[in-house]
């Protein structure tokens, strides 16, 4: 078999595909989560914290001279970038477990029949005859 036919089934199969349409959903699905919590839930906290803007807040380790530009560290941007992370993995968390409550039906605790009790009585007397 040719690298070439051996590529194509692989591409073709649906598993790739169906990568590749979770990607893109994925994609789509974190510019919301971001435009949420950028748009939606900073502002809220920012002025809670006295109108703090998380991703200007930074450190200066030496000052802008000769047209150089001045060297920070950006702390700010790290706590935007927690916070993003910490809400989009809460958005997952509760979209997949509610996903799963829609896949799997309630399972109901059944009482085995008098056929099932029999059998495994019988199961059991044979076990202790070994």
């Amino acid at each position: 078999m040719s690298l070439f036919t051996e590529f194509k089934e692989f591409a073709v199969k649906g598993n790739v595909i169906d990568m590749a349409v979770g990607v893109i959903v994925g994609a789509a699905f974190g510019k919301i989560v971001s435009s949420l919590v950028g748009d939606v839930i900073m502002p809220p906290i920012g002025v809670l914290l006295g109108g703090v803007d998380f991703s200007s807040l930074a450190v200066t380790i030496h000052e802008a001279a000769d047209g150089k530009p001045a060297v920070l560290i950006n702390y700010g941007k790290f706590i935007q970038t927690t916070v993003d992370f910490t809400i989009i993995a809460f958005v997952i968390f509760l979209a997949i477990k509610g996903i799963n409550k829609i896949k799997r039906p309630d399972a109901k605790v059944v009482p085995p029949t008098k056929d099932q009790e029999l059998l495994i009585e019988i199961r059991d007397l044979l076990k202790e005859r070994r």
